[in-house]
């Protein structure tokens, strides 16, 4: 008991208002804030209202913490909850005591949120393994909280989510329920630390959905609403764990039950349960009217920290536009349902939306407002220093371990110039793709714990993969990078303390290919450079163009909220179904009659060109900006976008001029916003192949490239630059030995030929700004084919080039035309059943982006599985070790050895 006393004194000698805050319960937020915020209190309780850091995945560091407190400050908010899930010390070691490093960092956190008028709240989550009944754990969970307090912490959560329903034997023999062993402890933990001002808990049901048999009736939440001190606030998540509305009516049911106001925990930006989602759109779905019914909001939002710009903002506009708790049925004079309402009525007028009944807050408002400050974020040079790791475990007590950030996420390394790893190379066969922003799916995926039923906006909790690095020397372009698996370690307290000594990452230095065509983009040492003036006979450099606001809103609506997509996604969306599901009015073979359907469906089809032109676009813009800081936080997202996109665009394009009338497409009406991948998601389940899930895994670069590649069917004109790509690309694969110039069409005659002549329905090109630089060619049926060859191809090829003679020894070149004069041996019907279609894919070596392999792939398979193939094999010589990497990349595997097979021939096939 002595702790406890030294503890009471401790907060009672440091018991202060905090910064900001009065007696009166009026906070005074000094220069920084223009609002003079009056934050309304029941009894001696003031409104709870900010960010809880509560996610899945690596913690945020101190810096964007100490970031996130400014911005609170500003935008009238007052509160942070520390509750890092994948915070060694908060949750899965709660027993183990925190290290002198780590202590001086949450003390300076401490220091820092009282400074910027924040109340900190430090959680503790000790429900995956506490024995409530034995007396040694809750002393345990004293003494830890005691060290917290010493750090100059007043404020505490007790956190019971996401952990198993069922107690020990031991707590079985002492607590007659669940609910009793919970209320026990944390009475007993509130009392012991003198009975704060701010102390939360979080009861195992949390939200409807979880309550058993519902929220009413729920003899654990009714346990909880009895027993539980009255001085403890309760957290709430709504009638989901992510909510998309949160009603005064339920608000009103569960505070019933609980005798108490709840303090929502709102997961309606959270975004640990989907690495494909990303969640920019305003805060919604709450009515203002909720304020005065609850104790507090905070927002649980996306694990990337640069990207809650617009949640937290959207929360705060929402927060303060009826801060002082008017209710609707107590209170409403005309003078407050002037301006604002006013305004929204205006906003609200002709918009596709469900109307707005909050007279106080519009979400699109709110949204714009955000947007508007956000943009001028963007134009600021800016990036962190590297994020770093004080390593807290089991036995240990103060070990650093290397940095581990995104690639010049947090470093002050100086790149001039980027330079990839090209796709396809003789010397660096395609599985040896470059490091990216987000470390690469394991061979194993790493098991998680569920967070909630198959009805809410995700399946499980996933733990965001972050791949970092440590570059340490200015003056090299060389990076170190380290990729970090999140299977070998959870991520504990992130400090800013510098960790060079103990480094041992693996270097990885990035090849110069001075023939690579790399875009131009700004870079971190161009923004430090004086501006360039052009000479007489000089090109003035490459100037980034300034990214908009209307980039920013298209960026938002595209990564909106959990259950819908902003307006334009809906449009794209809309669009591309139509489309697809009308594309037999312009099919080849079509026999429509109506001249004003197929203008129509290409009207439509070039408007939904220009919506797909402006996200690559805003793709492009973003990737210039000259805030380092923000572009990484988003670009694995806008990279997954971008891709989609550009593959769905192409797709449509082959649509409009190439697919047959049978083009067949699964039907079914999907709410948009019910499945997991969000909108990208949304466009691979409309796309033929939606199931082929490896060719949309398309990990985004090392360092983020403005680079644009466009894909777009094969037209006749387009032969000789094809001809001119397939020569290069296999010159250049033949490591040295010499090839007649003298037939130079012959390796496009022999290696596409035939395809672009009898088959030009199936084929696509990958351009960039200097050409065609790419093919993926192919045959939907491959007897029809060969059949028009040996008629037509074959004797044309056969008067084209003489055959040579066989009894000596045959050059390349020889070899080559001699195929077109022997007989080629047809492949097994019982195989063709299976893989009826041939394809042909190729990439020059130039080409540095890793995604547009797979981009190509699924544009020809989606054309082929449209018109009713169900499997394409390729042929690749035994030899050719660069095409059995390149083809096994992209999801092809060897058919094993059957009788009828080309000797000197590897079959890889894939089904569809």
């Amino acid at each position: 008991m002595v702790q406890k006393d030294k503890i009471v004194e401790t907060s009672q000698s440091e018991s202060d208002p905090s910064p900001g805050v009065t007696e009166a319960g009026v906070e005074v937020q000094g220069s920084v804030d223009e609002h003079n915020i009056v934050v309304e209190r029941t009894g001696r309780r003031k409104f709870i209202s900010g960010v809880v850091e509560g996610f899945y995945g690596r913690p945020w560091t101190m810096e964007q913490r100490k970031e996130l407190f400014r911005r609170q400050q500003k935008w009238g908010l007052n509160t942070y909850l520390y509750a890092p899930k994948d915070d060694y010390k908060h949750r899965m070691f709660w027993r183990e005591m925190y290290s002198v490093e780590e202590a001086e960092q949450l003390m300076t956190l401490i220091s820092a949120a009282k400074e910027h008028g924040m109340e900190f709240i430090y959680a503790i989550s000790p429900g995956l393994d506490i024995t409530f009944s034995n007396q040694k754990e809750v002393s345990t969970l004293k003494r830890k909280l005691d060290q917290v307090s010493h750090f100059g912490c007043k404020s505490f959560a007790l956190l019971f989510d996401d952990i198993d329903h069922n107690m020990c034997p031991a707590d079985k023999e002492v607590f007659s329920s669940f609910a009793h062993a919970q209320v026990s402890i944390t009475n007993e933990i509130f009392q012991y630390l003198g009975e704060p001002e701010t102390f939360l808990f979080c009861p195992t049901e949390y939200c409807g959905t979880f309550c058993y048999p519902n929220v009413a009736q729920s003899p654990y939440l009714r346990t909880i609403g009895e027993k539980l001190l009255p001085g403890i606030e309760i957290l709430w998540t709504g009638p989901k764990v992510v909510s998309k509305d949160i009603t005064v009516e339920s608000i009103e049911e569960v505070t019933k039950i609980l005798r108490r106001p709840p303090v929502i925990w709102d997961n309606i930006h959270a975004n640990d349960y989907d690495q494909k989602r990303l969640f920019l759109g305003p805060y919604k779905g709450r009515s203002t009217e909720l304020i005065p019914r609850l104790k507090g909001v905070l927002t649980n939002p996306n694990c990337e920290f640069e990207t809650n710009f617009v949640a937290i903002h959207t929360l705060a506009t929402w927060y303060k536009s009826n801060m002082n708790g008017v209710r609707k049925d107590v209170v409403m004079t005309d003078s407050e349902d002037s301006t604002v309402s006013i305004q929204i009525k205006l906003e609200n007028e002709g918009s596709d939306e469900e109307l707005e009944t909050d007279i106080l807050y519009s979400p699109q408002i709110a949204l714009k407002l955000a947007l508007s400050e956000w943009l001028n974020e963007f134009g600021v040079p800016h990036q962190y220093n590297s994020r770093q790791v004080a390593h807290s475990g089991v036995n240990s007590s103060s070990v650093d371990v290397p940095s581990l950030t995104a690639p010049s996420l947090g470093s002050s390394t100086t790149v001039t110039t980027v330079f990839q790893q090209p796709i396809m190379s003789p010397t660096a066969p395609l599985n040896e793709e470059p490091h990216t922003l987000h470390k690469e799916e394991d061979e194993e995926d790493v098991e998680v714990e569920k967070k909630d039923s198959d009805e809410e906006p995700m399946e499980m909790v996933l733990e965001k993969q972050d791949e970092v690095e440590d570059a340490k020397n200015v003056n090299q372009i060389l990076t170190k990078i380290v990729k970090a698996t999140m299977a070998e370690d959870l991520k504990p307290m992130d400090t800013d303390k510098e960790s060079l000594t103990e480094s041992k990452s693996p270097e990885m230095s990035i090849q110069e290919d001075l023939g690579s065509d790399v875009a131009p983009m700004q870079t971190d040492e161009q923004l430090n450079k004086e501006v360039f003036v052009p000479g007489p006979n000089e090109k003035p450099l490459f100037t980034a163009e300034a990214l908009t606001l209307e980039d920013l809103t298209l960026l938002a609506e595209l990564f909106y909220l959990p259950y819908e997509h902003g307006p334009k996604a809906v449009q794209m969306l809309k669009e591309f179904n139509w489309l697809r599901a009308n594309s037999s009015i312009v099919s080849v073979n079509s026999k429509s009659e109506d001249p004003e359907k197929v203008t129509e469906w290409h009207s439509r089809a070039e408007n939904f060109e220009k919506m797909c032109c402006s996200v690559m676009q805003m793709f492009t813009r973003l990737s210039n900006s000259a805030n380092r800081t923000i572009l990484y936080d988003l670009y694995p997202y806008i990279w997954d976008i971008k891709s989609i996109i550009s593959m769905v665009k192409s797709f449509v394009q082959w649509l409009g001029c190439r697919s047959q009338s049978s083009a067949q497409f699964l039907s079914g009406d999907q709410e948009p916003w019910a499945f997991r991948g969000g909108l990208a998601g949304e466009f691979q389940r409309l796309l033929p192949i939606d199931g082929a899930n490896d060719l949309f895994y398309q990990p985004p670069p090392s360092m983020p490239t403005s680079k644009i590649y466009s894909i777009r069917p094969y037209f006749t004109e387009d032969e000789a630059a094809v001809y001119k790509i397939c020569k290069e690309i296999y010159t250049e694969g033949c490591d040295g030995i010499p090839f007649s110039d003298q037939e130079p069409d012959l390796i496009g005659d022999r290696l596409v030929g035939g395809l672009l002549t009898l088959s030009p329905d199936y084929g696509f090109v990958l351009e960039d700004e200097e050409g065609i630089c790419g093919y993926a060619l192919g045959t939907v049926d491959v007897k029809p084919f060969v059949k028009k060859c040996r008629i037509s191809w074959i004797p044309f090829m056969q008067e084209k080039y003489n055959k040579p003679d066989s009894g000596k020894d045959l050059s390349e070149a020889e070899k080559m035309m001699l195929s077109f004069h022997e007989e080629e041996e047809g492949l097994p019907e019982s195989f063709l059943r299976n893989f009826p279609s041939l394809i042909k894919v190729d990439i020059h070596t130039k080409v540095t982006d890793p995604s547009v392999a797979k981009s190509m792939m699924g544009c020809l398979l989606s054309s082929l599985k449209a018109n009713g193939s169900h499997g394409a094999f390729c042929e690749v010589r035994q030899l050719d070790k660069r095409m059995l990497d390149f083809y096994g990349k992209l999801g092809c595997f060897e058919v094993a050895k059957m009788e009828g097979f080309p000797k000197d021939v590897i079959i890889m096939g894939r089904s569809l």
